[in-house]
């Protein structure tokens, strides 16, 4: 199955407004996957070489380690958030550059 597509990859790469799009794109993306990977992980090097620290009690039987890996869900959800609300600008701007809309 091989359509061809109504877009010229070429010329559009070659467009200024293409770059600073793919430059917009990495300066987020980049940033974001290497916070999110040293969030992640940082609690099995935490409870690795500081275990006593990760074991004290914040709540009942809840220690900082529990508290923390719960955290890591949040802060996946709230990561997701964020790129789904910067990725629908880059659709735009996207569509702009392909159609030629400033």
């Amino acid at each position: 199955m091989s359509e061809k597509s109504p877009v010229n990859w070429e010329q559009l790469e070659a467009k200024p407004e293409f770059r600073a799009l793919m430059k917009r794109k990495k300066a987020f993306i980049v940033p974001a996957t290497i916070f999110f990977l040293i969030y992640y992980l940082a609690l099995p090097i935490l409870v690795g070489y500081w275990p006593d620290l990760m074991k004290q009690k914040v709540w009942g039987e809840v220690n900082i380690a529990y508290v923390f890996a719960l955290s890591q869900f949040f802060m996946a959800w709230i990561m997701a958030f964020i790129y789904v609300r910067v990725a629908a600008k880059w659709d735009k701007a996207a569509a702009e550059v392909i159609h030629g809309h400033h």
